[in-house]
């Protein structure tokens, strides 16, 4: 076991079920830029995920080299090569929007995003169209790797605490974010535990 998984173990013996039933923690440390990752998050929302990794596959066609375009490269972009890449007209102005933000600072780069606090990071990325606070935790625990986010708007973690307590109803986000202080500062790997414990059930 993990020193996470120990902790989180000990602190509530729920937990301590789903991390026996599910196994080890497999999230992956964080890579990639934020801007990246950023609109990699806006393509996906509302979308499946294959739809959006085919929508993400033809914008990096746009450029060539299969890779995404750099900040000023998108802002120059035709609105309409963005939508025969599949892009939705909101989904195109928060594309750009996160370029400009890029480019005036708000959306800073790796190194630079490491050295803020959770809650700065995420008052600075709500700032830009198309991203809410779900997006920006999204970008904290799988780009950033930030070992203490709980995403309390998640559906996914929501249901996932309804089927491991054995609840009829999701517990509402704020009352989910009091009781999961027990999980710090470990809260990211409590969510994961979570959103596996809901596969492991509709597995059975």
């Amino acid at each position: 076991m993990s020193v996470a998984e120990k902790a989180l173990a000990s602190a509530d013996a729920r937990l301590a079920e789903a991390i026996k039933v599910v196994g080890p923690c497999t999230l992956k440390r964080g890579r990639g830029s934020p801007y990246e990752s950023l609109l990699s998050a806006i393509a996906h929302q509302q979308v499946h995920g294959k739809a959006a990794e085919a929508i993400l596959g033809r914008v990096k066609g746009l450029y060539g080299g299969g890779r995404y375009p750099t900040p000023q490269e998108l802002l120059a972009t035709q609105d309409t090569d963005l939508a025969s890449a599949g892009l939705s007209r909101s989904k195109q102005l928060a594309f750009k929007d996160v370029a400009a933000r890029v480019l005036d600072g708000t959306v800073l780069d790796r190194r630079a995003m490491m050295r803020l606090s959770d809650e700065t990071i995420i008052e600075r990325l709500i700032a830009v169209r198309g991203v809410g606070r779900w997006t920006a935790e999204m970008l904290l625990m799988f780009t950033l790797s930030r070992p203490d986010v709980l995403p309390v708007d998640d559906f996914g973690v929501r249901e996932g605490f309804r089927l491991l307590y054995g609840k009829r109803k999701q517990p509402k986000p704020k009352w989910l974010a009091h009781y999961g202080q027990r999980w710090a500062p470990f809260r990211t790997t409590a969510s994961w535990y979570l959103w596996r414990y809901v596969d492991h059930v509709r597995g059975k």
